[in-house]
Order: C-alpha cells, then sequence, then structure tokens
C-alpha cells in the first residue's frame, strides 16, 4: 500500500520539489531580519508532534532569561485567515485560532500575532514602541513558509513514526518531502518514552536520517492533573473512578494511556484536529455523559479553548468538565545545553 501510495502521490511529490528547489537556488528571495532573533519551530507531518506545547516550552525558557517574547501563528482554522491581528486573552478561536488563543492566555505578556504573512507579521512586531519590540520571535509552524529565513529552524518528529518511513498526504502524514530535514539546525525527536538509552536514540536519529552536524535532543510529554474549564467545575469528579475523553488533536494515542492509567474504565470520542466544535458535537457528549453520570468529563487544553464560550455547554456540563495540562521535558538524563 504504501508503495501504491507513493505512486500515486507522485504529482504532489514533484510540485514539492519543484517549489523547495526555487527557494534553495534563490529564484524565489527570502527576507531576512538582523535586528531580531527569528526562531522557527515546524514540522513535515500534519500534526502529532506536540508543535504548540514545545513552542510554549521555547516561551517559558526564553521569559526566564528576561527577554521580550513575540509568537507569530498562522492562526489555523480561523474565519478569516487573510487578517492579521494580535491575539487577546479575551479574544474568539474563531477570530484568532485555538492555539494562539491557548498561548496567549497561557503567557499574557508576550505578544501573540495570527497571520499567513508572516514576513507583514514581524514588521508589524518591530513597528511597535520601542519597550515592546520583541528580542525573540518564534514562528510556529514555520518551516514550510519560505518567504522567511529563520535565525534558527527546529524541526520536530514523532518518535514513533519516523518521517522516512511515512508517506505524503494523503496516504501518509507527510506534507513535505521527508529529505527537507536537511534544514533544520535543530531536531526534537518528540513524544518519547520518559527514558531512553543510547541504543534507542541512535536508532531513531538512523530512521530519520538526521545528519551528524544537526542537534538532535529527545523530549517527552509530562502530565499534570486535571483542571476545570469553567468556574462552575467541580473537583469532586477528579475522584471518579471512569472518565470520558473527548478531543480534536492529532495523534491522541499517548494521551488515551495517560487517562487510562489514571481512570481504569475510561470512553474516547474522537474528532478530527482543530475541530470546530457544533451544538450537535455538544449534545452528542452530553447524551453520553447522562449515561456516565458520575464520570469525569476531560479534553485537552487545545480544545478547552474551542468550547469555552460554546452556547450549546449546558451548567450541568460545565461542571464536569476538565481540560489536562502538558509540559514538554527532555528525557532523563538529557542535557538542555544547545537547545534554547
Amino acid at each position: 500500500m504504501a508503495t501504491i501510495g507513493n505512486i500515486f502521490a507522485f504529482p504532489y511529490a514533484l510540485a514539492l520539489w519543484l517549489r523547495n528547489r526555487a527557494w534553495d537556488k534563490g529564484w524565489k528571495k527570502s527576507v531576512k531580519f538582523d535586528n531580531v532573533r527569528i526562531i522557527s519551530v515546524g514540522n513535515i507531518t500534519v500534526g502529532g508532534t506536540g508543535k504548540t506545547p514545545h513552542v510554549e516550552m521555547f516561551i517559558r525558557e526564553y521569559l526566564s532569561q528576561a527577554c521580550r517574547v513575540a509568537v507569530i501563528s498562522r492562526g489555523y482554522g480561523r474565519k478569516h485567515p487573510r487578517t492579521c491581528r494580535f491575539v487577546e486573552a479575551d479574544s474568539r478561536v474563531e477570530d484568532v485560532g485555538d492555539e494562539p488563543l491557548q498561548i496567549k492566555r497561557k503567557f499574557p505578556q508576550i505578544k501573540v500575532i495570527v497571520d499567513r504573512n508572516r514576513v507583514r507579521a514581524v514588521n508589524m512586531l518591530m513597528a511597535l514602541p520601542f519597550g515592546d519590540v520583541p528580542e525573540v520571535i518564534l514562528l510556529d509552524d514555520g518551516m514550510q513558509y519560505r518567504r522567511l529565513t529563520p535565525d534558527r529552524q527546529i524541526t520536530l518528529i514523532n518518535y514513533n513514526r519516523p518521517i522516512f518511513r511515512d508517506s505524503l498526504l494523503p496516504f501518509g502524514r507527510l506534507r513535505d518531502l521527508p529529505g527537507q530535514l536537511r534544514r533544520a539546525d535543530t531536531v526534537i525527536i518528540t513524544k518519547c518514552p520518559p527514558y531512553l538509552n543510547e541504543w534507542e536514540k541512535q536508532q531513531a536519529v538512523e530512521a530519520n536520517r538526521i545528519n551528524p552536524h544537526q542537534k538532535v535532543f529527545f523530549t517527552t510529554i509530562q502530565y499534570f492533573d486535571p483542571e476545570p474549564v469553567f468556574e462552575q467545575g467541580n473537583r469532586r469528579y477528579l475522584y471518579s473512578k471512569e472518565a470520558i475523553l473527548f478531543t480534536g488533536i492529532a495523534g491522541s494515542d499517548q494521551l488515551r494511556m495517560h487517562v487510562g492509567a489514571r481512570y481504569p474504565r475510561h470512553y474516547h470520542i474522537e474528532f478530527g484536529d482543530h475541530h470546530a466544535f457544533s451544538a450537535h458535537d455538544i449534545r452528542q457528549i452530553e447524551k453520553f455523559a447522562r449515561k456516565r453520570p458520575q464520570a469525569i468529563i476531560l479534553t485537552t487544553e487545545k480544545d478547552a479553548q474551542r468550547i469555552r464560550r460554546h452556547p450549546a455547554v449546558r451548567d450541568a456540563l460545565k461542571e464536569r468538565i476538565f481540560y489536562i495540562p502538558i509540559e514538554i521535558g527532555l528525557v532523563e538524563d538529557e542535557t538542555t545545553e544547545g537547545l534554547f
């Protein structure tokens, strides 16, 4: 099937090769900003690598260094993708997207801007009053945006899905040619087990054909106790014996395993990545929950942004809905030297 998929994906592969060739040869010109440090965090697959929590990891580090930080995101899924706007903590998810809104709410002191034209977004940030001009700009999902040359390209790869064993869309999850990994200065292998020995790390490096000059790091997901999505959240549900999990993310396997370890009886309602929850979806969750009145209802922090203001969520449901906070950490015995 993979071979057949590669054959049918050949026109897409050719288009990607020609596009990247134009940038590599300088036939298309890229913009480089010299007065600000720009770091791109991206991937070669469509979701499933933990991009947003990795961006948050870098935000935390640079804030700890007292740097002025800004994030530029395309704002996937918003209603007016051609517009450029700053994200505020009270912005609507339909206007700015779920991930930028999540970042702004967690880090209200930083500038977050959504624009698919990242060059325009950088210019807007650099035109801010002197005290607000960022020292570090993080490009969220900037791997394929080649109109802008970052100072550093960080590429994320799912430990469980090596890119050279995958296929291009729609037969696999690759949205770019795996050989484009060579453009990365740093490669982060994500969603690893908490501990990897040197042989396991080397196997991952070889499977993804990472070059010796590229810095490689291995990260794992750290889960924290659920937090209420709504003010009405009743924490007694944390001690339930069963859970209902609903997700609209790419790659929920690890999350389901985590929920299963804490709640022996659990059920999963799965939607597509960046799913815009309809009133029908909420009623579906509510109907399922009525049959299990003692179950806690869990979701992701990203999905929480999409339902927090949803008019179809009733008070009885608001008491039971919690999101699971996550952070990114390095696997055991891994050093941060050269990462930030």
